[in-house]
């Protein structure tokens, strides 16, 4: 889900030529007289799924033909093309920044009247809600397939030495030291790589924090000072438990560790199983919610939207699309998509659950769930870069200088759509 630092600017320009007429590519026909319908897939992993689904659609449906582009930087494509006036009918993108931003430039159609968004697990509709810069009517995204983090952990380790899952932080932190009083590393953290502080990062303050807090903070109702501080202590308590100088190792040295056995947990999202599995194909993983809290009661699973679909609204084949979509949301179309790529379907309904989330699936079935925080950060501030700055640092005052900067730097990065949130506030009043 890389962001660009030009993403704004093209947006913007993006916005403008929205007015402009229609654009090459829609409305378009094939030589036998089909529909012809667009997608385009910000997921380049998944090119064996969508190619399977593409072919099931084609061979199922006479009066429509659709194409499935999964190519790699899809989103700075996208910015490309809509520059260009050149929209596909269809994007496929994850829930993050780069939907908020398309969506706030009016690029989406609204798909409250798809009959089939009704099928959507509430949790999963709630964080495309929260996706908005600004309150906005209307649903715009169908949520397809989400991931989970917490922390992954050698379940034959567990269960060799008799350990039981932690479900409050008290547990959690006796856990780790009886680990390591064992001979056992706790945890491998690998934050050479500073994308990685964002996972556990993410699952602490999921169930530390309030889900809309980087809303609350735009609407001046809120501080990340306040919000975060606990969250901030916690993750930094982390490091006392993984590898010396976890600094000095990147994603690929903590899954290749994990993988071998170096340490008994691994506090990372579910997308990384493929790549410890490369290592060790025949490790029993499992993977629990973090257990953030005093109270198992309060833990929130973190779990994010992976990828939902989006109408363009200057899609000319709106009648195509949505069949599109409601093929995509059929239930034996879900799982060909499952089956591929792991993680959690978005919908309702009986769909078969990777083996390594089952000690997850009562957060998924009641819902508890949120998004991660870092799908509502802008990328210019580089969040990830501060928190591993803020773990190096061991002055006295090194958690108030993190928190006063996560507010300056916030103000600053975030002052436009602050301003269009004061706007739309008094436009309220």
């Amino acid at each position: 889900m890389a962001k660009k630092k030009m993403a704004r600017g093209l947006i913007v320009l993006g916005g403008i030529l929205l007015g402009a007429v229609s654009l090459s590519g829609c409305g378009n026909k094939t030589s036998d007289g089909k529909t012809e319908v667009e997608m385009i897939s910000y997921k380049p992993e998944a090119v064996a799924a969508f190619e399977k689904i593409e072919e099931r659609f084609n061979e199922t449906h006479d009066d429509i033909h659709l194409t499935i582009e999964s190519p790699n930087e899809a989103v700075t494509i996208l910015k490309t093309r809509f520059i260009r006036e050149d929209y596909p009918d269809i994007v496929g993108i994850g829930g993050d920044m780069n939907y908020s931003n398309f969506l706030d430039a009016g690029l989406f159609e609204d798909l409250s009247d798809l009959d089939v968004l009704k099928e959507t697990k509430q949790a999963y509709l709630d964080m495309e809600e929260e996706l908005k810069l600004i309150p906005t009517e209307g649903s715009y995204a169908l949520p397809y397939a989400a991931n989970a983090a917490g922390i992954l952990y050698n379940k034959d380790m567990f269960e060799e030495n008799g350990w039981k899952i932690p479900t409050t932080w008290s547990e959690f932190t006796t856990l780790c030291e009886t680990i390591s009083a064992s001979g056992v590393q706790p945890l491998y953290l690998g934050f050479k790589d500073t994308w990685t502080c964002m996972a556990p990062w993410n699952a602490l303050a999921v169930g530390l924090t309030d889900s809309d807090i980087c809303s609350q903070v735009n609407k001046g109702e809120a501080t990340f000072s306040d919000a975060y501080r606990e969250t901030a202590e916690k993750i930094k308590e982390l490091v006392s438990y993984a590898e010396p100088n976890p600094y000095a190792y990147g994603y690929n040295d903590a899954c290749t560790a994990f993988a071998r056995g170096e340490a008994a947990m691994y506090p990372i999202g579910s997308y990384a199983i493929p790549q410890i599995k490369s290592v060790n194909p025949d490790m029993n993983i499992g993977s629990f919610t973090f257990p953030a809290n005093d109270s198992e009661a309060d833990n929130v699973l973190n779990s994010g939207i992976d990828l939902q679909f989006s109408v363009l609204k200057e899609s000319k084949n709106k009648e195509a699309a949505y069949e599109v979509l409601r093929f995509l949301y059929e239930d034996e179309t879900i799982q060909i998509y499952l089956d591929d790529q792991g993680g959690i379907a978005c919908k309702e309904g009986d769909f078969e659950l990777a083996p390594e989330l089952e000690d997850m699936r009562s957060y998924i079935e009641e819902g508890r769930m949120a998004d991660f925080h870092d799908h509502h950060y802008p990328s210019e501030m580089s969040v990830d870069a501060m928190v591993q700055t803020y773990l190096l640092d061991d002055s006295e005052n090194a958690l108030d200088t993190f928190l006063k900067r996560f507010d300056t730097d916030w103000q600053r990065y975030n002052r436009d759509l602050i301003r269009k949130m004061q706007d739309y506030q008094e436009k309220q009043k």
